[in-house]
Order: C-alpha cells, then structure tokens, then sequence
C-alpha cells in the first residue's frame, strides 16, 4: 500500500481480535514514532508498551472514551518530556504510529483523556511527576465485524483558501 492510499484508507478501529500483534510490527510502529519529526528536534517522547492484560483492563475502565482499550491485545502510552510543544510533537509521532499500524494490518483509535484521567492512568503506568502523559493508543488486528465505511468528508473547495482567507479553491470538475 502506498503512502497516499494509506492515508485515504484509514480508519478508526475500536474493535480488536484478540490475536498477538508481532514483535516485527510492534518494532516497525516504534520505529514510525521515533523518525517522527519534533520542534527543535528534541525526540521529547518516552513510549510505553502496554500487553499486560491487567494494565490493559485497568487503563480501559479509566478511560471513559477509551473503554476499548482494555480489549485490545496491546497498547502504547506517550509520554512527554521537557517539549516546547507536546501536543503538536506528540501529534506528530501518534499519527506516525496510526498510519504504520495501518499498513501493516492493525487498527487503533485515538482516545482523548481528561486530565483526571491521565493522572490516574500516569499512576498505573508509574510515570513520574515531571513527566506528562499525553493519551494511550490500543492497537490490534481488526476484528471481523469491523466494516470501516468511514466519514464523509468535505470536498477541498471548503476547506482551502487560495492566497487569502475567503477565496475558496474552485470545485473539482
């Protein structure tokens, strides 16, 4: 699968078969978060592996809008160090991992946690104090069921603007 079809393609999954994700691509999804580029090329991330089935349940019954994580049969905490912008660099390295995952058969989900939630999920995960938790991502060979139709989404003449705000690109013919 090419880059461009990759990331037309990809969807969201939050259903997993329970198969073992293999250490080839375990390996190859770590690589994709680590060649991620970051601002002032600071690599400020830390990237916990996550099988254990106990730490999965836990983590997956923390995370209101990430029950799923506890179904999946591994995930991956990012964690923040000393980064002039967490957000945007670990953005960077999520979306790495996503569509790495994605061309190599697994699915995941990004799961927006509160900051109640990264607390509590930081403490399971022993992260220290200085340390901040970003989000965790399951990941798992779809499930059979999943049918992944994906979203609508908006043709380019609505979202891009040539030379100046207001002056929309021409519709595709």
């Amino acid at each position: 699968m090419n880059v461009y079809e990759c990331l037309r393609s990809r969807r969201t999954v939050r259903h997993f078969s329970q198969s073992e994700v293999s250490e080839k691509t375990l390996n190859r999804i770590l690589n994709a978060a680590r060649w991620a580029p970051s601002s002032r090329n600071q690599q400020p991330w830390h990237l916990i592996v996550v099988r254990n089935r106990e730490t999965l349940d836990q983590i997956g019954k923390t995370a209101k809008t990430g029950s799923f994580i506890g179904d999946a049969p591994l995930a991956i905490a990012i964690v923040m160090e000393n980064a002039d912008q967490p957000g945007m660099d670990a953005g960077r390295a999520l979306q790495q991992m996503e569509i790495m995952a994605w061309s190599e058969g697994l699915g995941t989900c990004f799961v927006t946690l509160n900051t109640k939630e990264q607390a509590s999920i930081a403490k399971i995960l022993h992260i220290p104090d200085e340390l901040k938790l970003i989000t965790v991502l399951p990941f798992g060979i779809r499930s059979s069921d999943f049918k992944g139709n994906g979203t609508p989404r908006k043709p380019l003449s609505e979202l891009v603007h040539i030379e100046s705000f207001g002056k929309f690109m021409p519709p595709a013919n």
